[in-house]
């Protein structure tokens, strides 16, 4: 094998009508793969938890999902019970609506607030900057103004809106992050072939809800 498909991938369920059978689904196959992480709802997170307690997976979740506009407040009421459940990593949605109207000093006192609990708890932050919904101008703006924070990751999309990850997103990011901040490229990742050109593109992680599927076709072009 070239490289370990499975240790870029979240395996992800997110959507509005997730059940508890199928957050157990899957996390029994992010166990069998070994992915990286399993991304469930909030309220799924000690489900996940105690369903992959032994193993080396871990469990992330969404923080202000998904339109990002929830108070600085609000977002740090849900990290703190994300964090009492047990979440090892948080992808939280940044206030799209400040970045559209330009209000950085808002976005300064968002994620200084929010990276203290998640960062002081030993655990990661992943930034949801909507890539698809911003210019290209503004998603420059945003890797230059979040690459002088503490974070471990940028991720391009929460999957809901019209446009989810681009090679072209994700090329933006690599050239203007450092090296120490990893790029999650997620929404509309449903075959290896895309995976593939995304992390040549500098993609670090992938959430991914057709995961399986994925791994399929990778084994396939081992054959």
């Amino acid at each position: 094998m070239d490289f370990n498909l499975a240790s870029y991938i979240d395996h992800t369920i997110l959507k509005q009508t997730t059940t508890v059978a199928e957050v157990d689904k899957v996390c029994v196959e992010a166990s069998i793969e070994n992915f990286v992480a399993v991304c469930v709802p909030p309220k799924y997170v000690a489900e996940a938890k105690n369903m992959l307690s032994d193993t080396i997976v871990k469990v992330a979740t969404v923080i202000g999902f998904p339109l990002g506009n929830n108070t600085t407040n609000t977002k740090l009421a849900e990290i703190e019970e994300a964090l009492q459940m047990g979440a090892d990593e948080l992808d939280m949605v940044i206030d799209v609506c400040a970045l559209k109207s330009g209000d950085w000093i808002y976005l300064e006192n968002e994620i200084n607030a929010c990276i203290r609990p998640i960062h002081s708890a030993g655990k990661i932050i992943k930034i949801i900057v909507e890539s698809g919904i911003l210019t290209e101008s503004e998603l420059e703006a945003c890797c230059r103004f979040y690459r002088n924070y503490d974070i471990d990751f940028m991720k391009t999309s929460t999957g809901y809106a019209d446009r989810g990850a681009t090679v072209q997103a994700v090329a933006t990011m690599r050239s203007i992050l450092p090296k120490n901040i990893g790029i999650k490229a997620a929404g509309g990742i449903r075959n290896y072939k895309f995976a593939k050109e995304l992390i040549d593109a500098g993609a670090t992680r992938l959430g991914c809800s057709a995961s399986m599927q994925i791994m399929k076709e990778y084994r396939d072009t081992l054959r």
